[in-house]
Parts: C-alpha cells; sequence; structure tokens
C-alpha cells in the first residue's frame, strides 16, 4: 500500500493526458486515444517522485500546491 496521498487519476488541463499512481508503486499514462502510451513504476520521496517505465526511461515530478510538475508537463488531480 501506499504511503503517500498522490494515488490516483492526474490529467492536463485539455485532459490529453491521463497519469493514474496507482497505490502498488506502479503508474499507467494514456495520451490522447492511446490507452497504456507508458507505464512503469514510481517512488515517492516528500513531494518528489520519480518515475522509471518499462522500457527504462527514467523522468521525474514534484508535487507542488497539489499541482504535478512531471517533466514538461503540468497535471491536477482529477476530482
Amino acid at each position: 500500500m501506499a504511503d503517500h496521498d498522490f494515488v490516483g487519476m492526474w490529467v492536463t488541463k485539455d485532459g490529453h493526458i491521463r497519469q493514474e499512481l496507482l497505490p502498488n508503486g506502479r503508474y499507467d499514462e494514456a495520451r490522447g486515444t492511446k490507452k497504456s502510451a507508458y507505464q512503469g513504476s514510481y517512488t515517492v520521496t516528500g513531494n518528489h517522485i520519480d518515475y522509471v517505465d518499462d522500457t527504462g526511461f527514467t523522468a521525474t515530478g514534484d508535487v507542488v500546491d497539489g499541482v504535478l510538475y512531471h517533466e514538461e508537463l503540468v497535471l491536477y488531480r482529477e476530482q
């Protein structure tokens, strides 16, 4: 079980990118009509997220004031 409160769906303002952070430390990211465009694992340290997709590509993100800044993306928690 996750020991942080970032689990759930995060989306860009236009809804084009949807990233679900799962409680088991995995994520699933959809882009446009392509479901599961990226999948992998993530770890959380404080407000920082480290991602490793299943191909080995790495990325980072930070949650600031309830907004997820993931590389060049800005994602908001889906209500």
